[in-house]
C-alpha cells in the first residue's frame, strides 16, 4: 500500500449510474479520497496484479457480469498479497446468510445501497472511517438512517 496523504479507493460495479453516484459522493467527503472505478471484477484484479498502486479498501458491487463480488473477492483472499487490504461489499440486497457467507470468505464490511445521496455520503464516511479506525479487526455491516 502506497504510504501518503491520499486515502485511495478501489471500485468495481458495472452499473455506470451507480459508479456515477458512488463517485460524486466520495468527492462530497473532501477527505483526500482518490477513487480508481473498475467496470468489473476482471479489470480490478487486473489492475491489482499489474500495477504498483494498492488500494486502502476495494469496494465490490456483488452481483456483476463476468466476475461477480463474490467471485472476485475470492481472488483476492486467494492472493496473500492483498490480505492486508479491506474488501467492502457494496450491494443492493440485504440477506443475512448471504452477508455471513462474504464475512467468512474475507469482506471486512458490508454496506447495503442507500437510496438517497446524503445517505449515501454519510454511510461511506463511516465505512471509510471504520476502516481507518479497525484495518482488518472485525467485520461489519455499515448502518444508517434514510
Amino acid at each position: 500500500m502506497k504510504e501518503d496523504t491520499i486515502f485511495h479507493i478501489f471500485m468495481a460495479e458495472d452499473d455506470a449510474d451507480d459508479q456515477q453516484i458512488f463517485t460524486e459522493a466520495i468527492s462530497s467527503l473532501q477527505d483526500n479520497l482518490n477513487i480508481t472505478m473498475f467496470n468489473n471484477g476482471i479489470e480490478l484484479l487486473h489492475f491489482l496484479n499489474n500495477d504498483s498502486l494498492k488500494p486502502n479498501v476495494i469496494f465490490l458491487d456483488l452481483f456483476m457480469p463476468k466476475l461477480n463480488g463474490k467471485e472476485t473477492l475470492v481472488n483476492i483472499r486467494n492472493q496473500n498479497n492483498f490480505d492486508h487490504i479491506p474488501v467492502v461489499i457494496f450491494s443492493n440486497e440485504y440477506n443475512i446468510d448471504r452477508i455471513s457467507d462474504l464475512f467468512e470468505i474475507g469482506a471486512n464490511r458490508y454496506l447495503h445501497k442507500p437510496n438517497s445521496f446524503n445517505t449515501l455520503a454519510n454511510a461511506l464516511k463511516r465505512t471509510i472511517e471504520s476502516i481507518r479506525n479497525n484495518t482488518l479487526g472485525g467485520t461489519a455491516i455499515i448502518k444508517y438512517v434514510d
